[in-house]
């Protein structure tokens, strides 16, 4: 696929997100994204044969922590740049594809759910044991504190959703996150 190409389906993606964020998943349409991308029908049929084929591409866009530490990058730095972006996340009422990912899922698409959760996991897991291992983190269970972090969070976010919530509930996730894992500093 040509660099045009790439370009156009990267565009779909970052506004048929802000669309689910904004509207759920089952009330965004082909002719939704459309509209807002400019494409017409056949423009964007060329790419995606559906709504569904879209929501399952833009949540398979996670950010690579398996990179980062395969470069010896900090654990901490890593784990700080997660948390800076979940405290955006959790403080933008309006972009939030909890509420689109919850319908999705009980249209019958559990698996997705569940894969997307233990892919979420895997990460958090990898990058705990990574801390640990270089000293950087406090000895803990990764199975544990990653089902912490990540319930923790999807309830912030869906609560978002309905109320909205202040930076300080934001910089409490953090500090929480921060406390658990992070050695303090001598």
């Amino acid at each position: 696929m040509g660099q045009k190409a790439e370009k156009t389906k990267e565009r779909i993606l970052q506004q048929a997100y802000r669309l689910f964020a904004a509207k759920g998943f089952q009330a965004v349409t082909m002719a939704d994204i459309c509209r807002q991308t400019g494409l017409s029908r056949g423009g964007l049929y060329r790419y995606y044969a559906n709504t569904s084929q879209i929501f399952v591409e833009t949540l398979s866009k996670a950010p690579s922590i398996a990179d980062r530490i395969q470069r010896r990058e900090s654990a901490a730095s890593i784990l700080n740049d997660l948390l800076s972006a979940l405290r955006q996340e959790i403080l933008d009422q309006e972009n939030s594809l909890s509420l689109a990912l919850y319908e999705y899922a009980n249209l019958g698409n559990q698996e997705l759910f569940a894969r997307l959760h233990r892919q979420a996991k895997e990460r958090w897991v990898g990058l705990i044991q990574y801390g640990m291992e270089t000293g950087q983190f406090r000895q803990a269970d990764p199975d544990q504190v990653s089902d912490l972090i990540l319930y923790y969070y999807q309830g912030l976010r869906l609560w978002s959703r309905v109320l909205p919530l202040d930076i300080q509930t934001a910089d409490r996730y953090a500090q929480t996150i921060e406390s658990l894992l992070l050695k303090p500093e001598p």
